[in-house]
């Protein structure tokens, strides 16, 4: 009798581990990893620059090193597990995502990855890895955006966690050359495109979850997102929350400019995700990521990221944005 009351605690152990494994929690993240190129040639884009006899001598043993830099930080935001989605802005091609998802430290997440061409001149893009094991990958459309020029694509996919819809939208908006005044028009298009999309998606599902994530080169209190997507505070009562701005309003930032945080790097979410129901953003905000090992200390004792290269000088840092992330539990 003894032996089978034991065997009985160690099922329901075992059930009861498995069964919070099921339901652990998930992590999101969004990265610039800044310039991910590989070191071939590719004669319709203008990636000359990132060639072994190009301005920055972009090596083999330079390339290794970001991509292993790269998911050095992936893996270490999650002490517990990798994240579930990942979405990147700044890579060249896929080629650059199979090698980085083939890192040693990412193997074991068995990522899948989404990714299209985009019409960026330069040729950098958005994707996103997932992981099959918890998120079921439905479709993606990559959505053009016309500020004048060549830009990236919005990145839309559509999947299921535990058989919730979620849309998740990757960005990486126009840059601020030129002034953020001169240059906000062309933000201000990429904001509408994806608004419309967004407002499409819920009309045919009030009940899908929406996730915009990405480089946006806006902040969230810029018009671009407060304003024309909508996106307030988290503890407002509007239907998309931006979980960075808290941070923005305390003045931090995941680029550092001339001395100055600017929270270029965002995380929207959609306020269903903060009802109480299903899934939810827990707690409700976003992170910065950063360790002393991807920072740089000026002469100052300014601290910022530490780039791969500033101008053609190469430094060996990771990137010159930290990343954002945030965590859902059911």
């Amino acid at each position: 009798m003894y032996k089978n009351w034991l065997v009985l605690i160690v099922v329901l152990f075992f059930v009861s581990c498995q069964s919070g494994k099921e339901f652990r929690h998930l992590t999101v993240v969004s990265y610039n990893v800044e310039n991910l190129f590989d070191t071939i040639d590719d004669p319709h884009t203008r990636d000359n620059e990132f060639l072994p006899e190009g301005d920055k001598k972009w090596t083999s043993e330079r390339y290794e090193k970001k991509l292993n830099d790269i998911a050095r930080v992936l893996t270490a935001i999650n002490p517990d597990d990798l994240p579930e989605i990942i979405g990147l802005t700044e890579v060249e091609n896929r080629q650059v995502l199979d090698d980085l998802v083939n890192t040693d430290a990412m193997v074991p997440g068995d990522y899948q990855i989404v990714h299209q061409d985009s019409p960026d001149k330069r040729g950098i893009d958005v994707a996103l890895l997932y992981r099959p094991v918890e998120f079921n990958f439905i479709s993606f459309e990559a959505i053009p955006v016309d500020p004048g020029f060549a830009t990236r694509d919005i990145l839309h996919v559509h999947g299921t966690f535990k058989k919730e819809d979620f849309h998740f939208f990757v960005n990486h908006w126009p840059s601020r050359i030129g002034g953020l005044e001169k240059s906000e028009p062309n933000r201000l298009v990429v904001a509408e495109t994806l608004k419309a999309k967004v407002d499409e998606v819920l009309a045919d599902d009030p009940d899908a979850h929406i996730v915009i994530i990405g480089d946006m080169n806006d902040e969230p209190q810029n018009k671009s997102l407060k304003e024309v997507l909508g996106a307030g505070i988290p503890d407002s009562d509007l239907a998309l929350v931006n979980l960075m701005m808290p941070l923005a309003l305390e003045k931090k930032g995941t680029y550092n400019y001339r001395g100055n945080w600017n929270m270029l790097d965002n995380l929207v979410v959609s306020s269903n995700l903060l009802d109480k129901k299903g899934f939810q953003v827990s707690p409700a905000t976003g992170y910065i990521f950063r360790e002393a090992w991807m920072e740089y200390t000026n002469k100052e004792q300014e601290v910022s990221p530490n780039r791969t290269y500033g101008g053609p000088n190469y430094y060996g840092g990771v990137s010159d944005h930290f990343p954002v992330y945030f965590e859902m539990k059911k």
